[in-house]
């Protein structure tokens, strides 16, 4: 095969004092992995380079960072070094071989050529190398013909993809991320044994399974990683909630949508409109609770009532399990799981401003993410439904923007507090305190008296002589 050489890759000035350095020091030195793919692929430009040293990748690093006059991270126990550059971030490692015990996700790790480091690579695409040494800088290293594979768009291991996702399991989830965040398809063999070695996804550390998942739920179409997840079986272990959503059940002669292909189509349309990591998820978890409140009743067919309620109750245990934050950004997901079927009620019926003012009340300044979800949530193939359910949103929309610019519900605060209640009647906290808030807050919902200040204390006054209160 003919050489090949790719210098128009290597035109940074760091590949040139990492070319300097190399023959200085009698060191093989290549640029490999995401870094090539991506400038083979014509991809935008990665800020992280993976550079390869045959020898030890710490004391190369040292080198440069001495020659930069910069700090040098290093990580011992893996053997590896990091250095910031500019935009650059620069990581350092030494060839290296390394083979699993069956029970460990922990390798046992030995110095090697670039042959040895090539071999124990994800994939073919991940695999090619491109040399910086003096005498052959910019040749291209692809004993896996990574090159083919990229242009037939496909995921291959360089080795047996049974060896290869059995030594390292995380690499099952990658091959899917990265089929996904690429619009390639998975090798067939490579599909084979990731069916055949599911189960070894279970010894892999709960957070490096989720940043994979949400790699995948990052890309333009994450559907293309799920269909993976759900046929290869890796769904059903790393996260069993979404997969029950699968199937249809019939009774009668009536059926429902299968929920987990809805939910697919619901999360490609959130991520055509927006990048917002938790907006996807939740698109991901609106309907997590359908499995459980399906019923079947005789004369209105399948019901799944309230399955926002009770979807909104299972997504902090569910961000537990699958390793995501539990902090606002699951209230978020909550809130909105909470509130999906809302707008589309209100698409449904005449709007009136009182239901306009409690859902702008409850959802606040996630309004804007929730009519976005539900307006991703419209999936039904009748092209007349899908046409009037959007119009009126559309109407929706335009009244949340008039009463609110008139009544400003959003994030409301009450305009008569606790203690000016107290203060007025002499109260200590209790009940009747309570009960005065309510009604203020109802009145102001319902439009009965305007989100005022002077017209809630007139209103406070007559309900405290109601309660037979001076």
């Amino acid at each position: 095969m003919p050489e090949t050489i790719m210098k128009e890759f290597l035109q940074l000035p760091i590949f040139s004092l990492l070319s300097d350095v190399a023959d200085e020091s009698q060191t093989e030195c290549y640029v490999i992995g995401g870094y090539v793919r991506d400038q083979i692929m014509g991809r935008d430009f990665r800020n992280d380079i993976d550079i390869l040293v045959v020898g030890s990748g710490i004391d190369f690093a040292t080198r440069i960072g001495n020659r930069l006059d910069t700090k040098v991270t290093t990580y011992r126990n893996f053997g590896t070094a990091m250095i910031s550059y500019g935009a650059l971030q620069i990581e350092f490692v030494g060839a290296r071989k390394e083979s699993y015990r069956a029970d460990s996700r922990k390798p046992i790790v030995e110095d090697g050529s670039l042959h040895d480091d090539q071999n124990r690579r994800d994939f073919t695409i991940n695999a090619m190398a491109l040399s910086l040494n003096k005498h052959d800088f910019g040749r291209l290293l692809d004993p896996f013909d990574g090159r083919t594979d990229i242009q037939c768009r496909t995921i291959r291991t360089p080795l047996d993809p049974k060896e290869t996702f059995s030594d390292d399991p995380l690499r099952m989830m990658r091959a899917i991320r990265f089929a996904t965040q690429l619009n390639f398809k998975i090798d067939v063999m490579a599909i084979k044994a990731i069916v055949e070695h599911s189960e070894r996804i279970k010894i892999i550390s709960r957070e490096r399974v989720a940043d994979e998942l949400n790699k995948i739920v990052s890309a333009a179409k994450p559907s293309i990683g799920f269909n993976y997840l759900f046929d290869t079986g890796l769904l059903h272990l790393v996260f069993p909630a979404m997969a029950n959503l699968h199937g249809v059940e019939i009774v009668d002669g009536k059926g429902h949508k299968d929920n987990f292909y809805h939910t697919l189509e619901v999360l490609d349309n959130v991520a055509e409109q927006s990048d917002d990591l938790w907006l996807r998820w939740a698109a991901i978890m609106h309907d997590i609770a359908k499995p459980a409140t399906k019923r079947f009743d005789k004369r209105h067919g399948w019901t799944f009532h309230g399955h926002e309620d009770k979807g909104a109750r299972m997504v902090p245990k569910l961000f537990a399990d699958l390793k995501l934050p539990l902090n606002d950004k699951m209230k978020f997901v909550q809130k909105l799981v909470l509130l999906h079927l809302r707008p589309i009620v209100l698409a449904q019926d005449i709007v009136t401003d009182s239901a306009v003012r409690r859902l702008l009340f409850e959802a606040g300044d996630d309004i804007d993410s929730l009519m976005a979800l539900c307006h991703a949530d419209v999936t039904t193939k009748n092209d007349y439904k899908k046409k009037k359910y959007r119009q009126n949103f559309e109407l929706v929309k335009q009244k949340l923007k008039d009463v609110e610019e008139r009544d400003q519900i959003r994030n409301w605060q009450p305009p008569v507090t606790g203690e000016d209640i107290m203060n007025a009647f002499g109260l200590k906290p209790g009940r009747e305190v309570g009960t005065i808030k309510s009604a203020i807050r109802e009145a102001i919902l319902e439009g009965d008296i305007p989100n005022s200040r002077d017209e809630a204390y007139r209103f406070m006054l007559e309900k405290g002589k109601q309660l037979g209160l001076n």
